[in-house]
């Protein structure tokens, strides 16, 4: 598994991957489907640094995060999405263990993540890591679990 920077000739694949999860789509802007402009909003500005996520030679996923947010001067973890044909098969725990350490190589003390109310599997998901919450908040107006991990 490898990962591999979201350029504008790859936004179709990524569109791809976000629209095979109509389910988080719904939860996050109240549409199953987003459009290329968005996706191009989301994946290609100067915030975050967003990265496919290869098996093999084929893009299974999407990763994006923010090494400094300037609200809390920490590193997060905005957004880890498989493909909705793959989801199931071990690929996002892969995934974020191989990101995980790079962080920890690149010395990052903790990392930060916001996990939607409703989101119950993500939250499992998560707190399967060691992610703790430590407040909560909100973002277009729905509820966020925010969770912590340390890293060193």
């Amino acid at each position: 598994m490898r990962f591999e920077r979201v350029t504008a000739e790859t936004l179709d694949t990524v569109l791809d991957i976000v629209n095979s999860n109509p389910a988080y789509n719904t939860m996050e802007n109240d549409n199953p489907s987003r459009t290329l402009e968005e996706v191009k909003s989301e994946f290609l500005n100067e915030e975050s640094e967003s990265y496919f996520i290869i098996e093999g030679d084929k893009p299974i996923g999407l990763i994006d995060f923010l090494r400094n947010n300037p609200r809390d001067n920490c590193p997060w973890l905005g957004l880890l999405m498989i493909h909705g044909d793959y989801h199931a098969s071990g690929y996002g725990r892969e995934a974020y263990a191989s990101f995980e350490e790079t962080f920890i190589h690149q010395q990052f003390p903790k990392l930060r993540i916001g996990v939607f109310h409703d989101n119950v599997k993500a939250l499992a998901f998560w707190k399967s890591f060691h992610f703790h919450q430590y407040g909560t908040s909100s973002w277009r107006g729905k509820g966020v679990d925010c969770l912590e991990k340390q890293l060193t």
